[in-house]
């Protein structure tokens, strides 16, 4: 690696690494080859760009201490509010350059999104981004099937969170790094895209390898409540700004399993002419 790139990802890594987080650098040319223009990122090629992911460890290092902090305020999603601020962190680490800071939820006017996150964890070397067009002779028809990325240390245990883009830093020398194919075997790759599109719900897809962690019975539980319920699963007060006056230590010590969201809004990079619909939980 370059020692520009080593130098900027060992900074952000002091930044998240310690917080549950993981980063991977990536050339904004190496996300454009493999889109139409229409998704192109609007940067010169040798643009550097970071790819951050959550690990199972994000919860109880990151969220946890967020929501028993000062900076949950007003409440509205917590986890997307506690990635934000780490984010937000990134430029403090390096506020010497040019930064834009890409949720993976982000979209344009046009309901656009901003970045396509699996088809960056696949060209960044994070995770391998497994769609239709990587079987063989697929089974499914006319059906219409959803990518999804593994990552080689958590299965489908994480969480692609976002992308740091540096406008004005250009690494031409930079050399990719191909993620690495943990799911070779056709008929391994058949069971995963079917578990991610029509048995969801179980997260049994998640374990197409066999992880080094998962999420907790606490974290699946939290993550498989729909967003609108999840202040009120933990315990907060929505007309406060504050927690309520329930323990910290009992937020996460209650929860109870609900269903999660419809996988019909899952957010699906394998077609970028299609509109993405949600994921079906981090």
């Amino acid at each position: 690696m370059e020692p520009q790139v080593a130098a900027l990802k060992q900074k952000i890594e002091d930044t998240l690494c310690p917080f549950g987080f993981e980063v991977y650098p990536f050339q904004v040319a190496w996300y454009n080859a493999l889109l139409p223009p229409t998704f192109h990122l609007p940067l010169p090629g040798p643009t550097l760009a970071f790819l951050v992911l959550s690990t199972p460890a994000m919860f109880d290092q990151a969220l946890k201490p967020f929501l028993q902090s000062c900076h949950l305020q007003p409440l509205t999603d917590p986890v997307d509010q506690c990635v934000a601020y780490h984010l937000s962190r990134i430029r403090e680490t390096l506020p010497e350059l040019q930064m834009e800071v890409i949720a993976d939820y982000e979209v344009h006017p046009n309901r656009r999104p901003k970045i396509l996150a699996q088809t960056a964890a696949h060209v960044a070397g994070a995770a391998y981004y497994y769609q239709r067009q990587d079987v063989e002779a697929d089974p499914w028809g006319t059906q219409h099937i959803s990518g999804v990325c593994i990552h080689p240390r958590f299965g489908g245990w994480f969480a692609i969170r976002g992308v740091v883009l540096l406008p004005g830093t250009e690494v031409p020398d930079l050399q990719p790094t191909k993620p690495l194919d943990c799911v070779p075997a056709r008929t391994d790759r058949i069971t995963l895209l079917e578990g991610f599109n029509f048995h969801w719900r179980d997260w049994t897809y998640r374990d197409v390898i066999t992880p080094q962690e998962r999420y907790s019975e606490e974290q699946k539980a939290y993550f498989s409540t729909p967003p609108a319920q999840r202040l009120a699963l933990l315990g907060l007060d929505q007309s406060s700004e504050k927690p309520s006056s329930a323990s910290p230590d009992l937020l996460f010590t209650t929860l109870i399993p609900k269903k999660p969201q419809n996988p019909s809004r899952a957010r699906d990079w394998l077609s970028p002419t299609v509109s993405p619909p949600e994921s079906p939980g981090p």
